[in-house]
């Protein structure tokens, strides 16, 4: 079983590529696949900074390349984009594709402390082994340069990586996130299942939670959300990340964009916002 990554597709876009990779994890025990978009290069030693794009419910590391035009803003912006899968996949585990919002597409980005489950490992995948498989594999990314964003999930997982590892990344943004998944169905049925009962456990990945553990957050947290979105109610709760954030003085921009839903749609509309966000942290 292969660790170094292999390329699997390429497609050339803004000047650069699309670039499709398949591994083997350790960290996950199962083969797993990303994208990078490579911008074009102005030399041959030039080394990019990086941008993890962390993707929602029932996706993969294809929906965020093929429908959100970010290539046009990193390809101007000078910077890669990175595309992780959502969950490991082929294990078999009974019951993991049971539902659309647990197990296979719904890794949550955490590490799983249940038996059943101990290999959704997703948050010391992203934070850890791709990061190092990243540096290994490809010297023309500067992976010491690094933002992270995502989308609902995504969202959840970009926003607590960040607040772990304020060390790790310069800048985060999110569309749509899960920001109190202590406190909303998809997120107490994930971590009962992935975490067990313990309500302390479930608060290491709750944004919400996290937010009052920080200090010297500097850049503003960019998060965009459709007043449109069907899940806003119930499940995304940005307003108490807004509020929990505004006690500990962490610097926070909440948008909340009239019409828009929860859909590629409205990402696409403002990914550029985002690249624009995560270029200046990264270029300082």
């Amino acid at each position: 079983m292969e660790s170094t990554p292999s390329e699997i597709s390429s497609s050339k876009m803004f000047g650069g590529y699309n670039k499709r990779y398949k591994h083997f994890s350790p960290t996950l025990g199962c083969s797993m696949t990303f994208y990078i978009y490579f911008p074009p290069s102005p030399s041959p030693s030039h080394k990019f900074p990086v941008l993890y794009w962390l993707s929602g419910l029932s996706c993969t590391d294809e929906n965020f390349i093929a429908k959100s035009g970010a290539q046009r803003a990193a390809s101007t912006e000078g910077i890669v984009l990175i595309a992780p899968d959502t969950s490991p996949r082929g294990l078999n585990v009974e019951g993991e594709a049971d539902s659309w919002d647990f197990g296979v597409g719904a890794g949550f980005y955490l590490n799983a402390t249940q038996e059943k489950w101990k290999n959704w490992r997703m948050y010391d995948y992203v934070v850890k082994e791709l990061p190092k498989l990243l540096s290994e594999n490809f010297p023309q990314l500067e992976t010491s340069k690094a933002s992270i964003f995502g989308h609902s999930m995504g969202g959840h997982g970009a926003l607590t990586i960040y607040l772990k590892n304020l060390d790790k990344y310069k800048s985060v943004s999110a569309f749509s996130p899960v920001a109190n998944p202590i406190n909303c169905p998809w997120g107490q049925k994930a971590f009962t299942n992935y975490l067990g009962p313990s309500k302390a456990d479930w608060e290491e990945y709750d944004a919400t939670s996290l937010v009052s553990k920080v200090r010297d957050v500097s850049a503003t947290i960019l998060i965009d959300q459709g007043d449109g979105d069907k899940f806003l109610p119930d499940q995304l709760l940005p307003n108490k990340f807004e509020e929990a954030c505004s006690s500990a003085n962490v610097p926070v921009l909440l948008r909340l964009q009239p019409g828009y839903d929860h859909s590629y749609f409205f990402i696409a509309t403002f990914i550029d916002d985002h690249i624009h966000h995560h270029a200046r942290a990264l270029k300082l």
